[in-house]
């Protein structure tokens, strides 16, 4: 059959990758798609990289619009990034009615209402396995592999930068400011960390996970985000010692009065399966009501185990190419008139259990006082840790864990609590979720 011809924009890590892996498994790739599937356009502002990766098999530009405008591209791979101009290029791509697929989270997670629409209107295709957790299938498997689920919630340590980070911390006892020149040496952190370090990165793919897995438009500006760079080497020491490990998690959940949509650094037990993802390593659980608990494992990250993502998109649009659009797989798992307007709930009306620690003056009565005031809040203490002050030390550090409550009454408690005048400094707060109910 006639084979279909790709435009590329952006021939950098993924970029590259995603040419050497369609090169290099032409054939297999070929017999999946049922046609060849070549890229014959290229657009990068680096010329002679993009000649050196291609070999001039392919024609070269430095005009993306050049390639989502040419007559013969069928579809559009879209590996620039950011909010700007790749929109503009995706959507001038599907105006000229071509199919697109894109790594791009950021712009999906902000934009992707917009765009899914427009691709709707005109017929075209919007592919996006690449945007979340990079070559781990999780995208196709909540929409297509647990399409008979009533999916009850979505947590992934989705974003391999601060995975690596924490890990580091908890391994070698490393501060987090060491960690991350460490990560940064290895190539895992960018020399600005901030989307990855702060949870942004991983607040656009759980948006993206959460619209998929409840049929809801995509939402970035009501996710809840909180990353890892206040996170101290104590609170991982003493979260091990209660039996838990400390992971930044993307959470999504269906609750009766809406969704929640969070992202933050969380206590897991640590004989949890996700608990003992390391490394730079990305990993989702999906809880669904028919199925129950699955986890999806591997490579968020790097060239080809994005490539794998990107092209396994590709696969797919070249056998629907000529499907009639209406019975294509939906963009967000649900058809487009029947998506769910259902609210995605504020922080304060989130239900979680916490982790507590306080600094406080080692004198009778403390901690007294700190146990009444969680009970006027109606919040129950699951398990407490007092650590001996060291020799001479006049201050030591109350640990608490407490059971499942609403924010707003941990918010109201730890207020009182850091009004006392034995304690010593701002309540360090972090979440926790056993991830089995």
């Amino acid at each position: 059959m006639k084979p279909i011809n790709v435009g590329l924009l952006g021939i950098g890590t993924v970029g590259g990758g995603t040419y050497t892996v369609l090169t290099r498994n032409e054939a297999e790739i070929t017999r999946r798609a049922g046609r060849p599937i070549r890229i014959t356009k290229v657009a990068d502002k680096n010329l002679a990289l993009a000649q050196e990766v291609t070999g001039g098999k392919a024609a070269l530009t430095d005009d993306a619009f050049a390639v989502v405008t040419d007559p013969e591209i069928d579809i559009v791979v879209e590996l620039i990034g950011g909010y700007g101009i790749a929109k503009e290029l995706v959507m001038k791509a599907i105006e000229n009615g071509k199919h697109v697929v894109t790594a791009n989270k950021a712009l999906l997670a902000v934009h992707g209402t917009e765009i899914f629409a427009a691709a709707q209107r005109k017929g075209v295709m919007v592919a996006f396995e690449a945007a979340v957790a990079g070559g781990i299938p999780i995208i196709k498997a909540v929409r297509e592999g647990l399409a008979a689920n009533r999916i009850q919630w979505v947590a992934g340590i989705i974003n391999g930068t601060t995975n690596f980070i924490l890990s580091e911390m908890r391994d070698k006892g490393l501060p987090f400011a060491e960690a991350l020149k460490e990560a940064q040496r290895l190539g895992y952190a960018e020399a600005d960390p901030t989307f990855d370090i702060e949870g942004v990165d991983a607040a656009h793919k759980v948006t993206i996970l959460s619209a998929i897995a409840f049929g809801i438009p995509v939402q970035f500006d009501k996710a809840h985000v909180e990353g890892i760079s206040k996170l101290e080497a104590e609170d991982i020491k003493y979260a091990e010692q209660l039996g838990y490990r400390i992971k930044l998690l993307g959470i999504t959940k269906r609750k009766e009065n809406g969704i929640e949509l969070r992202v933050h650094p969380t206590l897991i037990p640590s004989k949890r399966l996700i608990a003992n993802v390391e490394g730079a390593m990305n990993a989702v659980l999906v809880q669904g009501d028919a199925v129950g608990s699955t986890l999806y494992y591997g490579k968020g990250a790097g060239a080809e185990p994005t490539a794998s993502a990107v092209i396994a998109d590709l696969v797919d649009v070249t056998r629907m190419h000529t499907a009639d659009p209406e019975n294509r797989v939906p963009h967000l798992a649900f058809q487009p008139d029947a998506m769910a307007d259902t609210p995605i709930l504020p922080l304060a009306e989130v239900e979680t259990a916490y982790y507590l620690r306080l600094r406080v003056e080692d004198k009778p009565g403390v901690l007294a006082d700190v146990t009444r005031i969680l009970a006027d809040a109606r919040i129950s203490i699951d398990a407490l840790l007092q650590r001996e002050p060291g020799e001479g030390e006049a201050q030591t550090d109350i640990i608490i864990l407490s059971h499942v409550c609403q924010e707003k009454q941990a918010d109201a408690a730890i207020a009182r609590i850091e009004a006392l005048p034995a304690v010593k400094r701002k309540v360090i707060r972090l979440r926790l979720e056993e991830l089995d109910r």
